[in-house]
């Protein structure tokens, strides 16, 4: 029994020896597959909305647009969107936000936005919340802060697939101001609210022309505003542009 102990004892040390002489941390094979690169970065663009609107009084083009630049968790996102009518801007804005995703399918934004029309032209900070809701609803919420005044936007639209390439896109979009900017038409509470339905044709993923209608009301003080300026609070109209992402 002494000497099969010592045998075991000197197996022990001779296999601790070889151990200690071999690499810590060892090369991987060659043919050992490449890790992951998940710090790749990326660049989408999404012009969502190009568009010619026949409305009562002067016809109306509106953009839309939106893009970013970076990886799953992080990315650098920029936001413009605008109506001109009778040959001048009367809307008019740029965001440049920072997106740090929260949750598989919502982003959270933080900014500046710069609003050139109407005039005079202003600046505000950004923090928005953007995603995809359940029952797959694609969701903007924003907040802009400008000298302690607070104001708001909300977005949603959904896809309808009525066969795999046309598709029917209800869509609501309302605005709120929480004090009254007489200069530039708005007034305090929910200034507007807009609905719209079109209908696209994908002829690629990345390009759809469509067609489709636009209402829009302004409510309470902003429609007095309007109306003592001699505008109308409710424009509705036709609409048919394209859609394009890349």
């Amino acid at each position: 029994m002494k000497g099969f102990r010592s045998a075991l004892a000197a197996l022990a040390f001779s296999a601790t020896g070889a151990f200690a002489q071999q690499d810590p941390f060892p090369l991987p094979p060659k043919d050992w597959p490449k890790p992951v690169m998940d710090t790749e970065r990326f660049t989408f663009l999404l012009l969502d909305r190009l568009e010619y609107r026949w409305q009562k009084g002067d016809n109306a083009t509106v953009w839309d647009a939106q893009g970013w630049w970076g990886g799953d968790m992080n990315k650098l996102w920029l936001k413009s969107e605008g109506e001109r009518a009778g040959g001048h801007t009367e809307d008019a804005e740029l965001q440049a936000l920072y997106a740090r995703r929260i949750t598989p399918f919502w982003h959270l934004q933080a900014g500046v936005r710069h609003e050139a029309r109407p005039e005079p032209a202003q600046n505000h900070g950004v923090l928005a919340l953007q995603g995809l809701a359940p029952y797959w609803f694609e969701v903007e919420a924003s907040l802009f802060l400008r000298a302690g005044e607070l104001s708001g936007r909300l977005e949603a639209e959904h896809d309808l697939l009525l066969t795999q390439r046309l598709i029917l896109e209800p869509r609501i979009e309302a605005n709120l101001a929480g004090s009254a900017d007489p200069a530039r038409g708005i007034g305090r509470g929910i200034n507007d609210i807009e609905l719209g339905l079109r209908l696209r044709y994908e002829i690629r993923r990345e390009l759809a022309p469509y067609i489709g209608f636009s209402w829009t009301r302004k409510l309470g003080d902003t429609a007095e505003l309007a109306r003592a300026r001699g505008e109308e609070a409710t424009q509705y109209g036709f609409v048919a542009g394209l859609r394009i992402w890349y």
